[in-house]
């Protein structure tokens, strides 16, 4: 059997064959021949394996013994949903739904906000194709990326974001992403979003479980932050226990912009979140926090690249994690400060808990130093609650389940502490509760 003949594995031959059985839609050359170009490269690539050093503690044979079909679009049309399952406190601004990758104009609110742009991506194709040319139009050849080839050739919606120069939105841009309706179905969306020089915005992205069937999803964003514009970006992913969910973000920062970005990650049974953030604007400043809580079986693989490219650039990254069960954490967090970024300074901190001793999570700083009179930091840690800090509030009549959990929840709320509305971080940290193990006295 050749390689190439060993890479076809049932997933990779139902997503050909959901290639195949498309209709050929009315959509600009160059889309067409993207399409083309990624389909061709992840057949001859197929799932990547341990052997790349970026899926290295992430096995996907399992995943690639599955045929995942295309996404009935009727049945997600028709499919019930309560929308009040997603509402988010403080979260009020225009809302785009979509379930197992359908738009549903039924469940979605899209009321005009002076400054915002903001529609289904197959609506921005219909009237303005051009504009999304850059964006839409990128060949991803390395093995390691065959998930956005994946979703550069199957990807048929998602959501275009516009902030026009010097707007300063009040509300946050609420897009929910909703699955598990249909067993074995995959669903492959793009989000493209472009903030104005001297904009302001905040947009929350949700992942949420609307059934429990076994499905597929991949979603794609690209983020421009242009000079002196700020970008709120909060994650909330809270997918179905028998999800897949691969997802990839790319963002720019130009020269004095900012971005902070939340991140927290609950649901899902193999979950994978590449985070790639350029800083390539002199002064551009970016904050991130996540944190994962996990349990059972499930694998969530989170990989943050950070490149710093412009001079007296800054970033500041805090992650945590959780794992109890037999779940495995994997958090790599790469900052690479370029050649010319002089003045750079950037800090990297991840701290991990094993709440069993069938758990595990790996864990993988990296720092490369290309530029001079550059301040940086990282460290990383994997442990078990601290035994003086149980001892301490045992001591003063709290019993150990008591403890541990108050323990375990504040080490995780630590990512959230920030977030500036009161309502949604105490909602976020209600959610980080339930998800915690429900600890008996010893």
């Amino acid at each position: 059997m050749s390689e190439a003949t060993a890479l076809r594995t049932p997933l990779v031959e139902s997503q050909i064959q959901a290639a195949a059985a498309r209709p050929p839609g009315d959509e600009p050359s160059w889309l067409a021949q993207a399409r083309s170009e990624n389909l061709a490269a992840f057949t001859a690539g197929g799932l990547p394996d341990t052997r790349i050093e970026a899926w290295k503690y992430t096995a996907l044979r399992a995943l690639g013994q599955r045929r995942i079909g295309p996404v009935d679009v009727d049945a997600a049309l028709r499919a019930t949903v309560d929308s009040t399952g997603f509402v988010l406190p403080g979260v009020d601004g225009p809302r785009l739904v979509f379930v197992d990758g359908v738009f549903r104009a039924d469940l979605s609110t899209a009321q005009d906000v002076a400054g915002l742009q903001v529609m289904p991506l197959s609506r921005a194709l219909r009237e303005q194709p051009e504009s999304l040319r850059f964006a839409l139009s990128r060949h991803y050849r390395e093995r390691a990326d065959a998930f956005a080839q994946l979703n550069a050739a199957l990807g048929f919606d998602g959501v275009v974001v516009r902030v026009a120069p010097g707007a300063k939105l009040s509300s946050p841009l609420h897009m929910v992403f909703a699955g598990g309706t249909q067993a074995e179905a995959g669903s492959h969306l793009r989000v493209v979003v472009d903030v104005g020089a001297e904009a302001a915005v905040d947009v929350v992205e949700h992942h949420v479980a609307v059934g429990e069937a076994s499905h597929l999803a991949t979603l794609v964003t690209d983020i421009a932050v242009h000079d002196d514009a700020r970008l709120g970006w909060l994650i909330v992913q809270d997918a179905g226990v028998a999800a897949t969910l691969v997802r990839r973000t790319r963002a720019q920062l130009g020269a004095r912009a900012s971005a902070t970005v939340h991140a927290l990650e609950l649901g899902g049974a193999l979950v994978r979140h590449d985070l790639a953030c350029d800083l390539a604007g002199q002064g551009a400043h970016l904050e991130t926090r996540g944190v994962f809580v996990i349990g059972r079986r499930q694998h969530v693989d989170t990989q943050l690249s950070i490149r710093h490219g412009g001079r007296d650039t800054t970033s500041d990254a805090l992650w945590r994690g959780v794992a109890d069960g037999r779940a495995r954490g994997v958090f790599r967090g790469a900052i690479v400060v370029a050649e010319g970024a002089d003045g750079s300074d950037a800090a990297l901190s991840n701290k991990n808990l094993l709440l069993s001793a069938d758990a595990e999570i790996d864990t993988k700083p990296e720092l490369e130093i290309y530029a001079d009179e550059v301040k940086a930091a990282h460290g990383a840690t994997i442990g078990q609650l601290d035994e003086r800090a149980l001892f301490y509030l045992r001591s003063r009549g709290i019993g150990l389940a008591q403890a541990r959990s108050l323990l375990t929840l504040a080490f995780c709320r630590v990512a959230l502490a920030d977030i500036s509305d009161e309502r949604l971080r105490e909602h976020l940290g209600e959610l980080l509760d339930k998800r915690l193990p429900r600890m008996a006295d010893a």
